[in-house]
C-alpha cells in the first residue's frame, strides 16, 4: 500500500468515505484477486498524482462484507468514486490507468 491511499473498514466507512469533503476512490479488493494485484501498483499511481485532490482508500472484500452487499458488488476489482457521499463512477475488473482517469477525472 502507498503512503497516499489508506485501509477502510465498516466501521471506518461513513466517517472516512461517505462523509469526506474530497472526493474518495475506493478500490474494492482481496489477498486472493489477481487483477486486484495488476491494478493495485496503478491505484497507488493515481494516488499520488491527484494527491489533495483526490482520497484513495482501500477496502478488503472478504473482510468488509456489508460494504458489498450495500454497494452491489459482484465481482472485484471494483473502483468507485464517491463525491458528496454518493457514488459517482464505478469501474469494475483490470482497466488501464488511462481509462480509470478518464473516468474519475470529471469528478475531481
Amino acid at each position: 500500500m502507498s503512503s497516499q491511499t489508506f485501509d477502510v473498514n465498516e466501521a471506518e466507512f461513513q466517517s472516512e468515505v461517505l462523509d469526506s469533503a474530497t472526493p474518495v476512490l475506493v478500490d474494492f479488493w482481496a489477498e486472493w484477486c489477481g487483477p486486484c494485484k495488476m491494478i493495485a501498483p496503478i491505484v497507488d499511481e493515481i494516488a499520488s498524482e491527484y494527491a489533495g485532490k483526490l482520497r484513495v482508500a482501500k477496502v478488503d472484500a472478504d473482510a468488509n462484507q456489508t460494504i458489498i452487499m450495500n454497494y452491489g458488488i459482484m465481482g472485484i476489482p471494483t473502483l468507485i468514486l464517491f463525491k458528496g457521499g454518493q457514488p459517482v463512477e464505478r469501474i469494475t475488473g483490470f482497466k488501464p490507468k488511462g481509462k480509470i482517469v478518464s473516468t474519475i477525472a470529471a469528478h475531481i
